[in-house]
């Protein structure tokens, strides 16, 4: 689709930033970038300006076609493969998108900090123990509502919902909260990075930019610097 070059934009966002809080060096980082995301994810955390940390914005694409969707979701948990999230992965667009394309990017952006973080890398699902362990440290309305939404399919409208929740919270009112069980269609999945940048914002949108790449032969990280 291309656009009339006559179109008018009918918003503009004139307002500018600079980035003048830190700098980011090779020989300052980790070696690897699971200890050096762990270093950052702490500062993060340790910032009372960065309220949600953990959100990070999860893209996924449908082939053949190519489309990209993307949406917000909140990283929960880091191990040495990888980034999981959990969520919704029996009716949902991402789970359509995984099931053509198992590659996906993620990205955390800290403002205050003035710092980004970009995963990009091949997806697995984790089994049914880990996600049903990490269900069980959901609230008990998160729980009932994983059981009554089928996440993206079409409703007529709220009231359908609504009504659906009533049968479940009936359904469920004399269980206790630590005996709800995970849906089957509701999990986990870790991103295996295959590459992890690092961004720090600079002066006059010369950023510094330093990239791990994984080497698909031995397994092991490479350091680059990236140009802005």
């Amino acid at each position: 689709m291309t656009a009339d070059k006559t179109d008018k934009p009918i918003i503009f966002a004139p307002k500018t930033y600079q980035y003048e809080k830190g700098t980011l060096n090779e020989k300052d980082v980790l070696a690897n970038p699971i200890d050096q995301f762990t270093k950052w994810f702490k500062e993060a955390q340790a910032d009372p300006t960065e309220t949600i940390p953990e959100a990070v914005a999860l893209a996924t694409a449908s082939l053949p076609s190519g489309r990209v969707s993307c949406r917000v979701v909140l990283f929960k948990e880091l191990d040495e493969r990888g980034f999981m999230i959990f969520s919704n992965f029996g009716t949902s667009k991402k789970e359509n998108d995984l099931v053509t394309n198992p590659h996906a990017a993620i990205t955390f952006f800290w403002k205050n900090l003035q710092r980004q973080v970009r995963v990009e890398g091949e997806v697995e699902h984790v089994g049914y123990e880990m996600s049903s362990k990490y269900f069980q440290t959901r609230p008990r309305g998160s729980k009932i509502g994983a059981h009554t939404s089928k996440q993206s399919t079409v409703l007529k409208n709220r009231q359908e919902l609504e009504d659906d929740l009533k049968v479940n919270t009936e359904k469920f009112k004399d269980t206790p909260d630590n005996e709800i069980p995970c849906p089957k269609r509701w999990g986990g999945i870790r991103i295996v990075p295959l590459e992890i940048e690092f961004w720090q914002g600079r002066k006059s949108r010369l950023h510094d930019r330093i990239t791990y790449r994984r080497d698909t032969t031995d397994g092991e990280w490479k350091i680059f610097r990236l140009a802005p």
